[in-house]
This record gives C-alpha cells, structure tokens and sequence, in this order.
C-alpha cells in the first residue's frame, strides 16, 4: 500500500502544466499569434476554462501530442492551441487558464506578450470613416475601412479596436455579399473583404475595403480608435544561390494607422413618440401590391409588402396586420407568416389575406413607424390603398347539397339529379373486382406498377455498390495521386492567363500539401506549408523554398508588382514537390 500510494504521488508531482505563447517570430499590432496550454507528464485535458482569455476573442487552433526522450525516460505532452490577435503596441499580460488533468485541477501562470512597433511607410494608407458622425441611439451607421496599397506586400493584419468596444452593436449590411469577396475575421468578427485594382497617383495599386454596420447602444460622445494595418513591404531584393531563384525579395514588416473617428450619438425624444413606434431609426420607406384584386368573398389574395430606404434592414419587423382595424373588420389574417428575404436592397414580407365580406372596396393604407434623425422627429409612413373588388359568393345549405328541400336545387350540385340524397345502398350495388396472384404478375397494367419499382432498386443497388469505398480507401488514393495531380495542373499554368499565374501556382503548391499530407487546402498558408514539410521530411531548405514561393504567389493578391509567372517557376515547384515526395516517406 505505502508502495502504491509513493508511486501515485510522484507520478503526479511528475504532471507539469503551464503555458506558452511562440516568441521565435516578433508580433506585431493585428497579428495573430498562438497561445498553447501544454500538459507534460499526465494525461490529455479533460477541462480547459478559457473563459478569462475571453477579453483577447480567442480563436480554438486545434490540439496536438508530442513525445520526447531524454536519458532513456520518455515524456508525452499535450497541447491545447488558441490564435489569439495582437492588440496594440506595448506588454499583452494574458491571465492564468484553468486546466483539468486527471481529475486534478491545476493553474497556469500568466504569459506575457511584447507587441513591437513596426516601421511606418507611405507606400501604403488606411481610411476610416463613418457615414455619419452625429447620430442617435439604436441609429444604424456604416463604417468602412480600407486599405491603399501602392508596394508589393506580403500579408496583412488589421486591428479594429471598435470590433473589441462595448459601445456598438455590430451588424452586416442587408446588401448581398460580392462574388469576389474573401472572408476573415478581425477580434473574433466576421468581415467580408473586397479587393479594386486601380491607378492610384500615377502607380499601379489595389484598394482593399469592407464595411460594417454599427449601432449605438447609448449616449454620449463616443471616439473610435484609429484602424492599424501591419503588413510584411518589399523593400529591395538580395541576390542567392539558387540557379532557379538567383534573387529574393527582401521585406521589411510595416505599419499604416487611420484618423481616429468622433462620434456624438444623441438620446430619442418621448415627445411624438407614435404607438407603432417599435426602435427603427433612420430613414425606409414602405410601399405594398396585391393580386388577385377581383375575387370573390373568402377568395386568397397574396399581400406583399415591402421595405427600404435603409442599409441594415435586420430590426425591420412584420408589419402588424391585425393592428389595422379596417383590415382585421374586413379581412381573415391567418397567424402563420412566412419568412421575409431582403431583395434588391428591399426587405419583402408576403402575407395572404381573404376578404370577409363583399361590401370590402379597398385594402387600407399599412403603416411604419420609425425615428428620422435628419429631421430629427417620428414619422409614420403609410402603404398607398389598394383597390378591389370582391364579388359575393353563393352560400350552400344542408338542404341545397342533399337535394331535398323546396329550393330548387343548385347548378353545382347538379351532377346528381336529387342531389347526395339520391345515393343507393345495399349488397346489390357493389361490383366483384377481386383479383388472382397470377393476373397481377402477367396483367401489363401490373407489371408496370411491381417492375418499375423493382428496377429502381436493382439500379441504386448497383451504382451503391459500384460506389461504395472506405473514407480510408479514398484518402490513400488521394495522398498517392497527390503528385501527378499538381504537376498535371502546374504544367497548365504556362499556356494560362498570365495575370493568373500567381493565383494558379500558390493553388497547385497547396493543394499537393492537402493531398499528400490530410489537410484542407484552402486552409493552408505559407508558414502551415513550411511546418509541414518540415516535420514530414526534415527538410528545412525544401521547406523555406516552399514556403517563400507560396508566400510570393499569395502577396500578388494584394499587389501586382512582382513579375509573372514563367515556366522557370513552375519548373521549381515541380522539383520541390519532387523532392517532398522523395523525403516524406509516407
């Protein structure tokens, strides 16, 4: 027992946990950095309470499991990873993380983390502005954000300190999203990114821009802190050794900084305030359409009522039919609504509605209430009447259906002369339809319904089993055909579009990555190729060279400044795959 229980203590003295964050690079403003908790010597973390890192928006990056052995004694580790932005210049102090181990519970220490200033540069500029400076409470505001670049560059990392301000409610605009636009996140907030091309002074450069929807929660004089971009700037170029490669781009990490932005947001009056009145500030407009409109009593009309004039739609509510006493005395309203869509800059609610009586001549005017900081007042804007006309409708009775009363019997009930009351009873009636086994097998009219059935199933049974493959199976195909897939795609890019060359090599180089090694490609960034050829071949050139060409290819999306693409690169990124594929021995 005493043997047992000084085992049990000294394997959990052995049980080290504490975090780390990866100081090999230098972090700048904007930048995403990765903060691991790792646990030596116990098992994998069965609780990580990240909720004091909550201030920072982290991000889950994942797990991993390591091994090392030092003077014959193995100890495994455990790591779980979060990505977490950099703030501004100066000490980033994230507190200690709580972490269950075994059934213990154990602290880390707090980590420190240096944010360095970058250089400044005016190759490159941010404008931040916002579509109105003086608003109200629960006002929707655009704010955009973007990026002049005239210089090569490579990557880019913003810091938004409204995204991380408690003073906003942060919304996207109702505008559709365009086809061209890349999406990111910044403080943990979602943003859709744009990127023009256009003459800027007299360079070649690209606007990179996306905007935002804010709405204040209270007020008062509010000031939004500059926007910070840090990006790697191609300052010159070193010559190497390299015969496919003789020169390499040489970057310095830069620094650009926006114009705070003041804002005055102003209190709603009570004074005017209208009963419909349910938050909308800003200026809409409402209009609405009907058809049919010449129907008879109880007959369907389809309402459609819709609503803009406004870049966020997302508080715009039903409208309250029922509210409306002309419509609720006139009209059946059913509770069940369908959801709106936002069309064209337009919020479209669609309702169905029947007419209760023929005396209803119109479809009365449906209002909307809302707050108008220009003019600084409510107001009620109001649908324009609709006119129709509503015929009555022929009410039948028991008696006019059944045919026995004095009435004279209805023409829609004429299919029978006496009406339902002319039905016949008794064994007499029925008709013998029985069928044998043996006419339904040979009869055609049955063979069609028994073999039209049978053979749909024979067929999916088929392509199911033609089909049919483990998702082993599937990505040991892939990892095998990883190779002669991305050369068969990287000796396309010769004969391509050379502006998309930059584009066509960085999507072949990462794609062999996901292939050959179980990653997502789309994923994947320069530095994620280089650490896994690293860790797969022990390569540390064939991974720098990798990484670089993919970095180059990618900093084309942002600048077009670097050359084409011609085939001495492809001819390289052929041979670096090749001798990827030679050394990972997988």
């Amino acid at each position: 027992m005493l043997l047992t229980l000084s085992a049990a203590a000294s394997s959990s003295a052995a049980v080290r946990v504490y975090a780390k964050v990866d100081t090999e690079t230098t972090i700048y403003p904007g930048d995403e950095f990765v903060y691991s908790i790792v646990v030596e010597g116990g098992g994998r973390p069965s609780k990580v309470d990240a909720s004091p890192l909550a201030q920072f928006n982290p991000r889950q990056a994942g797990s991993g499991r390591s091994m090392q052995t030092v003077n014959d004694r193995t100890t495994v580790s455990y790591s779980e990873n979060y990505a977490i932005t950099a703030g501004k210049v100066g000490k980033m102090t994230l507190p200690p993380v709580t972490v269950v181990v075994d059934g213990q519970t154990y602290s880390t220490e707090p980590v420190e983390v240096t944010v360095s200033q970058p250089g400044t540069t005016d190759r490159t500029s941010v404008e931040f502005t916002v579509s109105e400076k003086r608003c109200y409470v629960g006002q929707s505001i655009v704010m955009t954000v973007k990026w002049i670049i005239t210089a090569r560059v490579e990557g880019g990392a913003f810091d938004v300190p409204v995204f991380k301000s408690d003073d906003f409610y942060i919304e996207d605009l109702s505008e559709p999203a365009v086809q061209a636009a890349q999406q990111i996140a910044i403080h943990g907030v979602p943003v859709t990114i744009t990127g023009d091309r256009r003459l800027i002074k007299g360079m070649e450069g690209q606007i990179i821009s996306f905007s935002k929807v804010l709405i204040p929660k209270h007020a008062g004089r509010i000031r939004l802190d500059p926007v910070t971009v840090s990006t790697n700037m191609a300052v010159g170029r070193v010559r190497t050794n390299d015969f496919f490669n003789p020169y390499q781009v040489k970057y310095n990490r830069v620094s650009v900084q926006s114009d705070p932005v003041e804002l005055e947001v102003l209190s709603l009056p009570e004074a005017g305030k209208p009963p419909q009145f349910y938050g909308l500030v800003g200026q809409y407009t409402i209009s609405a359409s009907a058809a049919p409109t010449k129907v008879g009593v109880g007959d369907p009309i389809t309402l459609t009522v819709r609503i803009g004039g406004n870049p966020y739609l997302k508080p715009v509510q039903w409208p309250q039919l029922e509210q409306i006493p002309e419509l609720a005395d006139n009209f059946k309203i059913p509770a069940e609504k369908a959801s709106p869509v936002v069309e064209n800059g337009v919020k479209v609610f669609t309702q169905t509605i029947r007419a209760g009586n023929d005396r209803v001549a119109q479809i009365p005017p449906i209002p909307l209430a809302y707050f108008d900081p220009q003019k600084g007042q409510y107001v009620v804007a109001k649908t324009d009447p609709i006119k129709v006309d509503v015929a009555p409708t022929k009410v039948l009775t028991n008696a006019d259906v059944q045919g026995t009363g004095s009435a004279p019997v209805n023409r829609e009930v004429e299919a029978i002369r006496r009406g339902i009351s002319a039905n016949y009873y008794g064994p007499e009636v029925l008709t013998n339809q029985s069928v044998s086994p043996l006419t339904a097998i040979i009869s055609p009219s049955y063979v069609a319904l028994w073999s039209v059935p049978l053979a749909g199933l024979i067929a999916s049974s088929v392509i199911r089993l033609a089909g049919r493959t483990s998702p082993e199976l599937l990505a040991r195909k892939r990892r095998r055909q990883a190779r002669s897939t991305a050369v068969r795609q990287l000796k396309k890019i010769t004969s391509a579009d050379p502006k998309a060359g930059h584009e066509l090599l960085a999507s072949a180089m990462k794609g062999y990555i996901g292939d050959r090694f179980d990653r997502i490609a789309a994923s994947l960034m320069a530095d994620d190729c280089y650490q896994i050829i690293a860790e797969s071949t022990g390569g540390v050139d064939v991974a720098t060279r990798y990484k670089e060409l993919v970095a180059a290819c990618e900093a084309a999306r942002y600048a077009s400044v670097g050359a084409d693409i011609g085939a001495d690169h492809v001819t390289e990124a052929i041979q670096l795959i090749g001798q990827v594929e030679k050394k990972s021995g997988r």
